[in-house]
This record gives C-alpha cells, structure tokens and sequence, in this order.
C-alpha cells in the first residue's frame, strides 16, 4: 500500500504540481484546498503526512495544526508546514506547535522529496523500536506500546515529548545537547535556534515531574540529562 499525503493548500496550481510530482514519487495523494475541510479530511483519510499551509481560508494552517496536534487520532501525524510566511518567528512558532518541519515558497521539487523522506523515516523508526521497557524512578516507559506511566498511572505524553523521554532515558547519566535533540528528534536545521527544545521539555516537565521531583536536569549552556 502507497504511503497516503494529504495536501493542505488554497493555491491550485502548488496543489497541482504537489500532486503530480508525488504521485510520479508513488505517493497516495489526498488534497484539500481550505483549513476546515483539511481537518476533517485528514480525519477520514488518517495520511501518513501532512503538507500543510498556512495561509489557508475559514481556519490557518497554524490553528489547523493545534487541532491536530490536540487530536487523539492524529496528533502522532507527521506534518511539514509549506508556506510563504519565510520570518524567523514564523517558523519557531510552527516548530513550537508541533510541526515536523517547515519548508517557504517558492520550494524546489526535489528538496520538498527528500525532507518528506527524512520525516517519515524519523516516523518509521520511532514505531518501529524493539519490545522493551524503560524504568525509572516511578516512571515506566514501553517502547513497544509508545506508553509512559507514573506510579502505574497512564501520562499522554506527544510524540515529540516521548522521544525527549525515551532519549534521555536511553542515554542516562549522560547530558545531551539541544543540538542533539534537535537533529534526533526534529532532524531540522534550526541555525542554532534551540528554543523548542526547551519547550518541549518544560512541558514534559509538567508531565512527568511532581511538585518535589526533579528528574531532568537542565545543564547550563548545553542542554539536559537525566541521573
């Protein structure tokens, strides 16, 4: 079975090209031209990635993209934002939200390919991650369900906030750079922008941590580890 692409866009002729370019790459192609409509059809289509706009009628991209990420049948989604908005704060704030990546018109062909590879790689690989358990403190986190519990009480973590988990678990004792978990988790060139990563942590902080624990420690000017 073809991996399915839902093509979020206003513009026909970008939807057009999108549509001829992935189809030609053996991709399943869904499109839809405004917010609203793109929600609800990723609903029923459950793509296996999402080429979203921003500037897109009745509902943005970026609203598009907070209600999937709220959504419990698509918040594991990947999605890559494909829009004209080209400002630094643009960006950090589609990354914030939970974008996988983001890539500004006008775009070439072959690039917008191999990020929607290296995207759904990062997906392929994060479900594919042997049968094993985590343990610490009272944390338990399965690798083979994609389940954290605290105090065997089941904690809805996003995926992006579960990889920072997994990873810092995995390589315990050891500090791991934003860097790092940027390349890791986002695979994003950011430039040195390391502000969502520290995001995602203080709200995987408030997940995980209770008002007397302290379990991720934020190591000054490099990034974080768990003891």
């Amino acid at each position: 079975m073809n991996t399915k692409i839902l093509v979020i866009d206003d513009e026909m002729h970008i939807v057009e090209l999108l549509k001829f370019n992935l189809e030609t790459a053996n991709y399943e192609v869904h499109y839809s031209y405004d917010g609203f409509d793109g929600f609800i059809k990723a609903k029923e289509v459950k793509p296996d990635l999402i080429l979203l706009d921003w500037m897109l009628p009745n509902i943005s991209g970026i609203d598009v993209l907070r209600k999937i990420r709220s959504d419990k049948d698509l918040q594991n989604t990947p999605v890559i934002m494909l829009t004209a908005k080209n400002m630094e704060g643009d960006k950090v704030e589609g990354l914030e939200v939970g974008a996988d990546d983001y890539i500004t018109k006008p775009f070439g062909i072959k690039e917008l390919l191999a990020r929607i590879v290296s995207v759904l790689r990062r997906y392929n690989l994060n479900t594919k991650l042997e049968d094993d358990v985590l343990i610490y403190k009272d944390i338990k986190v399965d690798l083979s369900k994609h389940e954290v519990l605290k105090s065997n009480e089941k904690i809805d973590l996003t995926l992006k906030e579960f990889e920072l988990l997994r990873l810092l678990l995995q390589n315990k004792g050891k500090v791991l750079s934003r860097n790092y978990l940027l390349d890791k988790i986002w695979g994003y060139e950011y430039y040195g922008e390391t502000r969502t990563v520290d995001v995602h942590i203080r709200y995987l902080r408030k997940k995980i941590e209770g008002s007397n624990e302290k379990y991720i420690e934020t190591i000054r000017g490099v990034g974080y580890k768990i003891d």
